[in-house]
């Protein structure tokens, strides 16, 4: 059975930060000219989340913190399938990975090269900072939901992509400074909006900020979930 395009999907971006106490750079990549969905633009490394992401484990979860405000507005149990999509994805389109030394017993096949390197997920260093849903009209439509990490928490070389696959082209780290200077999505730059405004700040915001696009209105929410404890 086919995937519905029409339909909006769950997915998970992943906001790669590195030398934040100095001259932070983020992790993009160019989707390439034929692509349904955005082609040609430099992006963060993300994607849908998949049926199995649910039954993948983690070494440790979200912070609790991230883990109310996903909920919020959002179907049950949603925060731990996103996580591992946002692991899956990085390490897919990047070849990095986010996790920590381990075995597994039987791994899905999408997670076969993953495990092959020894490692299994952990998303204790993700933070959910964004959330956008794509406008209607659109070939593709997605619930996104972008997460925060700093490159420190990467398991690999931050530099070394030889793993990743061919979705995402001229992967490289550029400067916050620089970021103008590149074809983006309009939510890709409201995004780094806000991760520039707290480039240097790892304590969490007071609220995340919500795009949602539905087919009678646009709005702009903020996610604040439970006092923030984390």
């Amino acid at each position: 059975m086919g995937i519905d395009k029409t339909a909006i999907r769950d997915a998970a971006t992943v906001i790669v930060m590195r030398d934040r106490d100095s001259a932070p750079r983020i992790l993009m990549g160019q989707r390439g000219a034929t692509a349904a969905f955005m082609p040609n633009k430099f992006v963060f490394p993300g994607g849908a989340v998949d049926r199995e992401d649910a039954d993948v484990p983690l070494t440790r979860p979200l912070p609790p913190l991230c883990q109310t405000r996903l909920s919020e507005d959002s179907r049950a149990g949603m925060a731990h399938p996103l996580a591992v999509a946002a692991i899956r994805e990085l390490w897919e389109e990047t070849g990095l990975i986010l996790g920590t030394p381990g075995d597994w017993a039987d791994p899905p096949a999408d997670w076969r090269s993953f495990a092959a390197t020894g490692h299994v997920p952990d998303a204790s260093a993700l933070r959910f900072v964004f959330r956008a849903i794509t406008p209607p009209g659109r070939p593709r439509r997605f619930d996104a939901r972008f997460f925060l990490v700093d490159a420190d928490a990467i398991a690999t070389d931050p530099d070394d992509f030889s793993a990743a696959c061919d979705e995402l082209s001229h992967l490289q780290w550029i400067g916050l400074e620089e970021l103008r200077h590149f074809d983006m999505p309009f939510i890709t730059e409201v995004v780094l909006a806000e991760v520039t405004a707290r480039a240097r700040d790892d304590a969490p915001s007071a609220s995340v900020p919500f795009f949602r696009n539905d087919d009678e209105e646009s709005l702009f929410l903020r996610l604040k979930g439970y006092p923030m404890t984390e």
